[in-house]
């Protein structure tokens, strides 16, 4: 019980962070923007993935923001 709890407390902190970023949306590049979207996305995937692990969402994170920020290069 004590790991669910935890669990959602990490996704709320995600949430929160992740919309604080999109306060200063307008004046980021594509590429930016691309990066704090992939970072959000894998963040989602790796704690879906890993059953809400913290590994697994971090990690989904950084791999999901290197994917996007290459993605937004073209």
């Amino acid at each position: 019980m004590k790991t669910q709890k935890l669990v959602r407390l990490g996704a709320v902190a995600i949430l929160a962070v992740t919309m604080a970023g999109c306060s200063s949306w307008d004046s980021m590049s594509s590429r930016q923007k691309a990066t704090v979207t992939g970072a959000g996305i894998g963040g989602v995937a790796g704690a879906a993935i890993s059953g809400g692990g913290v590994l697994g969402t971090v990690g989904g994170a950084a791999i999901g923001g290197v994917i996007g920020d290459q993605v937004g290069k073209r």
